[in-house]
């Protein structure tokens, strides 16, 4: 029986590939950064070395020897929602494409923790960074001015904004929103939102509900964007002395939460009340009813950002804003008010 060496093996550096190659550092170094500008002789030499000995260059190393980390940094607000969760894998994977990586922090909705969180991203080398919203402290400002590091605006559209934005237009989709329950005849409609406050996204979407010219009424309720908070508002809502036709959740997290809440009371989903989200998550199409909501294009946002980040940092080409058009999705939750009198 073969015994193994007790000594850890020490793992080979640069310098090790060198001697094994015959060869200089400077020569190993060019290999791994430039292997076409090195004859192809030597190329073998050194590869041939660099199998033999196992040998991992060490990231650090590169990004000093290359003046580039390779990776960029993203600060999202949680990684509970679901939609979160699938912007940052299509961002992921086209970042993957052009041999980027992606490191994440979340923010929970704090804009002083986004711009510490920020500042750490850049400390470690960070060579570009994708935020969430447009609303952001002067000190994360500050940090972009000083740097001056490409940074691109995600869930938000606005093609007056300093930095590029790419993602969709919060009013209008609200907008479509409200406009489908209007279509189906519903007049007393309660609006479930998450959080004004810091969050322009919930403000844009409250804000262009306000702006519908229409005969009815709109109550307003603020919770947690989570199931809990959508229980939580599905009871205020059965309280009230005069019950809405109509309950519009500004997510589709909160709105199944709504679902989850009106069943435990016994209220029968659209056939007491209709029921919609915005979103577009992939649970909805599976609750019973499935949900009626608007559909958020969060992966081509991912994709789109990854390739205009790349573009930015390789060849210095600042992006334009980019509008992604959002889209009614219609399903069991919503009916005509007419419908319930037959």
């Amino acid at each position: 029986m073969t015994q193994k060496d007790p000594t850890p093996k020490k793992r080979a550096n640069l310098r090790d590939v060198a001697k094994a190659a015959g060869v200089s550092v400077a020569t190993v170094s060019r290999v791994l950064n430039e292997p076409g500008l090195v004859k192809k002789d030597t190329l073998d030499r050194v590869q041939k070395a660099i199998t033999e000995l196992r040998f991992v260059p060490s990231a650090a190393a590169r990004a000093i020897n290359s003046g580039r980390t390779r990776f960029v940094g993203a600060l999202v607000p949680t990684l509970d929602n679901a939609i979160f969760a699938r912007f940052l894998a299509a961002l992921e994977r086209k970042l993957s494409e052009n041999d980027l990586s992606l490191v994440v922090a979340t923010t929970e909705s704090d804009l002083e923790v986004e711009a510490k969180k920020a500042k750490g991203l850049v400390d470690i080398g960070a060579e570009g960074l994708i935020v969430t919203g447009a609303a952001h402290t002067a000190e994360f400002h500050d940090l972009l001015d000083r740097t001056m590091i490409p940074t691109i605006i995600t869930s938000y559209f606005d093609d007056a904004s300093a930095l590029p934005t790419i993602g969709y237009d919060n009013k209008a989709a609200a907008q479509l929103a409200l406009r489908h329950l209007i279509e189906l005849g519903h007049r007393q409609i309660a609006v479930v939102h998450g959080p004004v406050h810091n969050n322009d996204r919930t403000i844009a979407r409250l804000s262009g509900l306000r702006e519908i010219d229409w005969e009815g009424q709109l109550t307003t309720i603020e919770t947690e964007i989570s199931l809990r908070g959508g229980t939580e508002a599905a009871a205020r809502i059965l309280s009230y002395p005069t019950k809405p036709n109509a309950i519009l959740c500004l997510s589709d997290v909160v709105a199944l939460g709504v679902l989850f809440g009106l069943q435990s009371k016994g209220v029968s989903v659209p056939e007491e009340v209709s029921l919609m989200g915005l979103d577009d998550l992939p649970s909805s199409a599976c609750s019973v009813p499935s949900l009626t909501t608007v559909h958020l294009p969060v992966s081509r946002m991912g994709e789109s950002a990854a390739v205009a980040l790349e573009r930015w940092i390789s060849i210095q080409e600042k992006p334009k804003a980019e509008r992604l058009e959002v889209r009614l999705i219609e399903r069991g939750s919503t009916i005509p008010k007419a419908d319930r009198s037959r």
